[in-house]
């Protein structure tokens, strides 16, 4: 069974609480490398947002996550059939 690669965590990464509503930004890539940096947003309702492309650092992926709450509200996270899920 192949092993799980361990993965570096971004300081940026954390609980986020907007108009009551708090989600999990996770912002890591693979340890030890210089490889680019991947965003996801966990809800409490564990529903998993992950941006396709990668950024090459992680303030470059909270200052995405911050545009995405700024433009489309922390509610773009909640599921919603209205509310397309890509980001």
């Amino acid at each position: 069974m192949a092993k799980k690669p361990k993965l570096e965590h971004s300081e940026l990464s954390g609980e986020f609480t907007d108009d009551g509503i708090t989600v999990l930004v996770d912002i890591f890539r693979p340890a030890g490398t210089q490889q680019d940096w991947k965003l996801e947003v966990v809800t409490e309702k564990e529903e998993l947002f992950e941006w396709d492309e990668p950024f090459a650092t992680d303030r470059e992926a909270f200052d995405e996550f911050l545009a995405t709450v700024a433009r489309d509200g922390i509610r773009s996270f909640l599921e919603d059939d209205d509310v397309p899920t890509t980001h």
